[in-house]
């Protein structure tokens, strides 16, 4: 499969999991689409790229070996990624990134998260966090910066600030979740 194929492919992808997944397991065996699904995630004005954000998220799920091998073209993708369909698979997989990365556990990824891809996942998380976005991205976002907070010490007390100064005008579950880290956060 090409990146045309690719693209093509993805016209047919619908919100639906099991569909996802079908197309991720595709994917996962034609592991150099990783990169190619990646930038078709990065132009935000093609409504393709939010299809290509979903894939990339059940492949994480999946495996997060395809998405380290090809971790520095996801980290830069980053910046790039601001359409809400595409913000929440990306703040999702940061977040599985970061859960990996700070689990008693790991995973055996071959590549770990280098402080340069730490801080470029912490801005994109607060860009998330205070940005015009669903609740989502916003929850993955405060679980991922409680986490890299551990190891870059500035975070904890700019998150705890941000939380409690939009909490009065977030949703329910904005709320719920924000609850849920200020109480970590004070302990």
């Amino acid at each position: 499969m090409n990146k045309e194929e690719l693209y093509e492919a993805l016209n047919y992808v619908s919100a639906s999991r099991e569909n996802r997944i079908k197309m991720a397991f595709k994917i996962e065996d034609n592991p150099h689409l990783i990169p190619i699904l990646i930038e078709i995630i990065k132009h935000d004005i093609d409504p393709i790229s939010c299809k290509a954000g979903w894939v990339l998220e059940s492949i994480a799920k999946i495996n997060l070996i395809p998405i380290v091998t090809n971790l520095d073209v996801f980290i830069d993708s980053l910046k790039h990624i601001s359409l809400e369909s595409s913000v929440r698979p990306a703040s999702k997989i940061c977040q599985l990134l970061v859960i990996n990365e700070f689990s008693k556990k790991p995973e055996k990824l071959k590549q770990k998260l280098t402080t340069n891809h730490l801080n470029t996942i912490t801005e994109a998380a607060f860009d998330w966090l205070i940005g015009d976005y669903k609740v989502a991205p916003k929850a993955y976002s405060m679980t991922t910066l409680l986490l890299i907070g551990r190891k870059i010490s500035w975070i904890h007390p700019e998150l705890q600030q941000i939380l409690k100064q939009n909490y009065e005008s977030g949703s329910a579950a904005y709320k719920a979740r924000a609850r849920m880290t200020l109480k970590v956060l004070e302990k």
